[in-house]
């Protein structure tokens, strides 16, 4: 395959410039890239791909229980792989077409499932000398903030991407879609999906709840103008929500795993359980705020728009 075929179909197989980071753009996306190109030759479904990586970043925690360098250095190598996989599940169901819902729920969980192993296997490592005070450190950084600052990440992403590409280009879900489509399956032949459903509806309305005037503005939207959001609208949030795009990247992977790295190596794991409730928390409320004086405005703009401009 020559050098520009090789750009263009990554560049294809991305979701948005707007929203890639560029540890992604020159890292994890051309090495995604290649495994989808791969698993795309031997026919593997994205959804197979996403459950593998589900299971290298659970064995990465596992590597971190060691008070051992050399056996971190190797969860930290499988935390790459995993996050490569991560890549390539996506990008290889949108140059197959085979982007399920199942797929996207599953996608999301899979980050979720690693950093529980990486919080657990590290407080089993500390319980020694920390007793349950690691634990409950563990739970006020994993549970309470990285959930929540990971989810209104992706949030945000997601909201970017509707207003830049629609529906299509997007994976924004809600909580009433969710809860509807969980009520309207029967038990039988459904039941871990309806599972799976219960506990994705309540990731979306923890979302819906921590942006309240996103909700006023989107509601507005949608009465005003229905599907057919126009021009100036779309150019005008994507203006506005674009340089918040590098904080919703920030709340994801790259930076809390090379933090997480560097307690690793200076051998203090607690240290990256800190970060997460000092530093990301700090971006998490800026972002927020942010975010939401952007809707607030967008709101008044609407109110006072007699017609399309």
């Amino acid at each position: 395959m020559s050098t520009e075929a090789t750009k263009s179909g990554l560049e294809a197989s991305l979701k948005s410039m707007d929203t890639e980071e560029l540890i992604d753009i020159y890292f994890y996306r051309p090495i995604g890239y290649r495994w989808a190109l791969l698993f795309q030759r031997w026919g593997v479904h994205p959804n197979v791909v996403t459950i593998a990586s589900i299971f290298i970043g659970v064995a990465a925690g596992v590597m971190f229980y060691f008070d051992d360098l050399k056996l971190n250095i190797i969860g930290m190598l499988l935390l790459i792989w995993a996050n490569s996989y991560d890549s390539a599940d996506g990008q290889l169901a949108r140059m197959t077409g085979k982007k399920t819902q199942w797929g996207r729920i599953l996608d999301g969980f899979a980050g979720d499932l690693w950093f529980f192993s990486i919080y657990f296997f590290i407080c089993l490592r500390l319980t020694p000398q920390w007793g349950v005070w690691i634990w409950l450190l563990a739970a006020v950084a994993g549970f309470i903030c990285h959930a929540k600052q990971s989810a209104l990440a992706d949030y945000y992403r997601n909201i970017h991407l509707f207003f830049l590409k629609g529906k299509s280009g997007s994976e924004l879900d809600n909580f009433k879609q969710q809860r509807k489509l969980m009520h309207s399956l029967p038990w039988k032949g459904n039941f871990w999906w309806k599972i799976f459903l219960y506990f994705y509806g309540n990731y979306t309305r923890s979302q819906e709840q921590m942006t309240p005037a996103f909700q006023r503005f989107f509601a507005l939207v949608k009465e005003k103008y229905g599907d057919d959001i126009p021009g100036w609208l779309r150019e005008e949030f994507r203006a506005l929500s674009k340089p918040l795009m590098k904080y919703a990247n920030i709340l994801t992977f790259n930076v809390r795993a090379i933090f997480l790295c560097f307690s690793l190596f200076i051998n203090m794991p607690w240290l990256y359980m800190v970060f997460e409730i000092t530093v990301m928390n700090i971006l998490f409320f800026y972002m927020r705020a942010r975010h939401e004086n952007l809707c607030k405005s967008l709101i008044t703009q609407i109110n006072s728009d007699p017609g399309e401009k």
